[in-house]
């Protein structure tokens, strides 16, 4: 490189540079240079040497303007960029390195991902908002001891399926999802199904977060019975029955953010498990929960912790609970004369008890169980139970009958000979004068011929 070409120097090749020149002019000595620089003498005569040499070209690094030897290849570059833009067009930085590795065998780190993404001007398909100001809430120290569940209704099997709710529990203590499903619609039965598989895998969980919705808790707008006046308390909706019956209690949150937790899930999994729906292609909501099996054993290995303190703290079922009962909608009925009790239109017989004893006018609760069975509870045992085709359906045989055209009844005469018949012979009107029309009786009569008469 010539002494005159221009050269660009960093802050502190130009601190060296001036020191140097100082030297060179006598100005400074030689140890005073090298205390300033933090060099030793002998380092500051090799720089001296080399500006007598090269000029200013001598403080420029030896690789500058080389490329790195362990740079990115333009052909796995190109490569990123085509699947950032076709199969994987949507997904974030983050999610596009780990299917890069887990599918295409491309290792590279997020930062790499995103410096080739950008340099071939496709964004994050996610925007990120700067974080508002909050108060940190620590971590339940154990598993098992507060879960936070929810529903979040969204396209999850893309823009042209009909939308669906997906019901959520994730552990507060260790961010790991236990139980998860799809649902048409955010309801009752969905989060009876979800808590059966928080308790079928992991146990009885001591607290349990939940939002505000009427599924949960009695809205207080909701007029008071005669029987919750005298009792002095409003009965429970069938979910908080059932936590009752559980021993976990219920906490009900203030506003979104107090369970941010599962809020947070909501849109990791927004972003990434729509991905990887439609890569797997997954259209529906049954499809969708044989798929939730396996992605949230890698979806938990990937983003669940371990605990604060070791163990867990949730509860074994015991052997004598009865699942079915518990999780279920029980109402209370009267049985009928008939020994018959009726719920929305289905009637159900009550079998003869001991000694072909009758339960008439006796009050029992009818439970319905998650699969459409029906179930009849008195004093602590089970009187019947049915499947869900073991109850009549009063209704769906009212609308038959109404539906089924009546048969029509053969007249005993062909029509020809009915046309041929005489008409009948007018019947006589009868002589009593309400039932005959006489202008006398609508005229009025003197008051002497009244009394007369």
């Amino acid at each position: 490189m010539d002494r005159k070409d221009p050269v660009s120097l960093s802050q502190r090749e130009q601190q060296r540079l001036r020191v140097v020149m100082e030297e060179e002019a006598g100005r400074w000595p030689a140890e005073q240079g090298a205390e300033v620089l933090g060099l030793s003498v002998r380092q500051v005569w090799r720089l001296k040497a080399g500006y007598r040499e090269k000029g200013a070209a001598a403080f420029m690094h030896g690789n500058r303007g080389r490329a790195s030897p362990g740079r990115i290849g333009e052909a796995i570059r190109s490569r990123v960029i085509e699947l950032a833009a076709g199969p994987y067009a949507g997904c974030n930085d983050h999610h596009l390195a780990e299917l890069l590795a887990q599918r295409e065998g491309i290792v590279l780190s997020r930062k790499s991902v995103e410096r080739i993404r950008r340099g071939a001007g496709l964004g994050s398909a996610r925007l990120r908002r700067p974080p508002l100001h909050r108060q940190r809430r620590e971590r339940m120290p154990q598993a098992g001891m507060l879960l936070q569940v929810d529903g979040s209704p969204h396209h999850w099997f893309g823009p042209d399926q009909p939308r669906c709710t997906l019901l959520a529990a994730i552990d507060d203590a260790t961010g790991e999802v236990v139980a998860a499903l799809f649902r048409e619609q955010e309801d009752a039965q969905g989060y009876f199904l979800l808590l059966k598989q928080v308790l079928k895998i992991k146990g009885i969980p001591l607290d349990l977060y939940h939002d505000r919705h009427s599924i949960f808790q009695v809205n207080a707008k909701t007029p008071w019975t005669l029987e919750e006046e005298l009792q002095g308390r409003q009965e429970p909706t069938q979910f908080g029955r059932a936590l009752a019956e559980l021993g976990i209690t219920a906490i009900a949150a203030h506003s979104p953010q107090a369970k941010g937790r599962v809020e947070r899930l909501w849109g990791t999994l927004q972003d990434r498990l729509v991905q990887e729906l439609r890569l797997a292609g997954v259209t529906d909501i049954k499809g969708g929960n044989r798929f939730l099996r396996e992605y949230f054993k890698r979806f938990n290995a990937r983003f669940a912790e371990a605990a604060a303190e070791p163990g867990l703290a949730y509860r074994p079922l015991g052997s004598g609970l009865d699942l079915d009962r518990i999780l279920s909608f029980r109402y209370q009925r009267v049985v009928a004369l008939d020994n018959t009790v009726r719920l929305d239109g289905r009637l159900i017989q009550v079998p003869p008890g001991p000694k072909r004893r009758s339960y008439a006018t006796a009050r029992v609760w009818v439970h319905e169980f998650l699969d459409g069975a029906l179930g009849v509870w008195y004093q602590d045992r089970w009187l019947t139970r049915t499947s869900g085709r073991g109850a009549v359906t009063l209704r769906a045989r009212k609308r038959e009958r109404a539906l089924s055209p009546r048969p029509e009844k053969p007249h005993p005469l062909p029509l020809k000979e009915l046309e041929q018949t005489p008409k009948a012979v007018e019947q006589k009107a009868s002589p009593h004068p309400w039932r005959r029309y006489n202008p006398q009786y609508l005229k009025p009569r003197p008051l002497t011929e009244s009394l007369s008469r």
